[in-house]
């Protein structure tokens, strides 16, 4: 198609002349640009780290805790105030007569303790360290099917952005030729061929295109902005597109896709590893029934006068076995919890692996689709081009009339859309098919 391929070349060649964008990129790096700075990207990124973090810390409840304590009290409770003494090293002979033992003056005590405490045994923190790396790999996937939608976000503003230009061409066109059909219209006028009415109507329809023109030239900049704004640039700024697209082939057999969309998809996986998680939630509701065994060991000072003074000190070591052996039935509640929600992830994962099979199905449809009506557009366009120069030449003869040429100049810039339109969706069908399988980003960066 002659004339498409001219306008293609026009918009390759001269981008920044034609349109005073800010500056053109190639596909590719306004992907990157975006990866790099998009902040939803970031913000998928921190949500990593922090399941990331998670996983640390709940590794880190292996490890023993220890404990620094520092107490102060004050009594002349018979009892505190003999503990006191004991623990001080204070007590004396005197301390046993009757009246002491029942009336003490009142005493104060420093307690400074360094306590211990490690699991030996409790399932709960093995299943908790298991749910936080279900999460973190969870994390990790969502983080890359959000790099998937981003970067087929910036394909489908760079295509937005070829599509507004390539319309501001076809616009510019249609204003020169409706120049042209106003001209030898005045022209017949003038030499007594024609009517005024054929000259105002030619001034009508010129100005209809010129409207249309400037719609076209305020798309492009639009166009440019939005592509700016998905690629991380500073706002009010426009960005150029410095190649064309156009459908390319899929380089792979159309009967493996959904194979490949159910290996890559990130979504789905992601979905997978919610029903894993489920699945280690339902175990650590179990975790529950057992015991749990602690080992702890404390090493206390006590003194009467001075915080972390030590009129004595004294040591204690054990260990603690804890069974709940009953809470209101709150765990067997709990646990039936944990099983509905994993039957809900699996159910959830089945319905999604059907929907990505049928997503993948569609874009081939529609590829094919897109590929058939961008060669009949073509056709047509082809067509309509014969028909204006058929028509103008039979009007500049008296042989037709203005609506005449007026009637199939629209079906020409109608045609010339129709060809941007699905070029552009012929390039968008091919990469919706590499997004529904899980490899867009693969293909369209290597």
């Amino acid at each position: 198609m002659k004339v498409f391929s001219v306008i293609a070349v026009i918009l390759l060649v001269f981008p920044s002349h034609a349109f005073a964008q800010d500056r053109a990129v190639p596909l590719k790096e306004a992907i990157r640009l975006t990866l790099s700075r998009n902040n939803l990207l970031k913000a998928a990124e921190q949500r990593e780290m922090a399941a990331r973090y998670g996983v640390a810390a709940s590794r880190s409840r292996f490890l023993p805790r220890i404990f620094l304590d520092e107490n102060y009290a004050a009594s002349n409770a018979p009892t505190r105030v003999f503990m006191m003494k004991l623990d001080q090293g204070r007590f004396t002979s005197n301390d046993f007569q009757i009246d002491s033992l029942n009336h003490p003056s009142s005493t104060a005590d420093f307690r400074t303790a360094f306590s211990l405490e490690q699991p030996i045994f409790d399932l709960s923190i093995v299943f908790g360290k298991d749910l936080a790396v279900k999460e973190a790999e969870e994390q990790s996937l969502a983080l890359q099917q959000r790099r998937e939608e981003v970067a087929f976000s910036v394909f489908s503003a760079y295509l937005e952005v070829q599509k507004a230009r390539a319309m501001l061409v076809f616009a510019e066109k249609a204003v020169s030729d409706a120049e042209e059909h106003r001209r030898l219209a005045r022209v017949r006028e003038e030499s007594g061929v024609g009517l005024k009415s054929d000259e105002l109507r030619a001034g009508t329809f010129l100005a209809e295109m010129e409207q249309q023109y400037i719609t076209a030239k305020n798309n492009v900049v639009l166009a440019g902005m939005r592509l700016a704004l998905v690629t991380g640039e500073p706002e009010g700024t426009s960005l150029e597109t410095s190649e064309y697209l156009s459908g390319m082939p899929l380089a792979r057999d159309k009967n493996d896709f959904v194979a490949i969309a159910l290996a890559n998809r990130k979504d789905l996986k992601e979905m997978e590893k919610a029903a894993e998680k489920a699945q280690v939630g339902v175990s650590l509701a179990g975790s529950a029934f057992l015991p749990t065994l602690y080992g702890n060991a404390s090493y206390q000072m006590n003194d009467r006068d001075l915080p972390f003074g030590r009129d004595n000190d004294s040591w204690i070591a054990g260990v603690n076995l804890r069974w709940e052996l009953f809470d209101g039935l709150r765990r067997f509640d709990e646990r039936a919890r944990a099983r509905s929600l994993e039957s809900s992830a699996r159910e959830s994962l089945a319905y999604q692996q059907r929907e990505v099979s049928f997503q993948v199905r569609e874009s081939l449809l529609r590829l094919d689709e897109a590929e058939k009506r961008l060669t009949v557009a073509r056709a047509s366009l082809n067509d309509a081009e014969e028909s204006v120069r058929l028509v103008t030449k039979r009007f500049a003869n008296s042989l037709a009339t203005l609506v005449d040429v007026l009637d199939t100049q629209s079906a020409l810039n109608r045609a010339r859309a129709s060809v941007v339109e699905n070029d552009a969706g012929y390039a968008l069908a091919t990469a919706r098919v590499w997004y529904s399988a899980g490899i867009f980003l693969q293909e369209v960066m290597k």
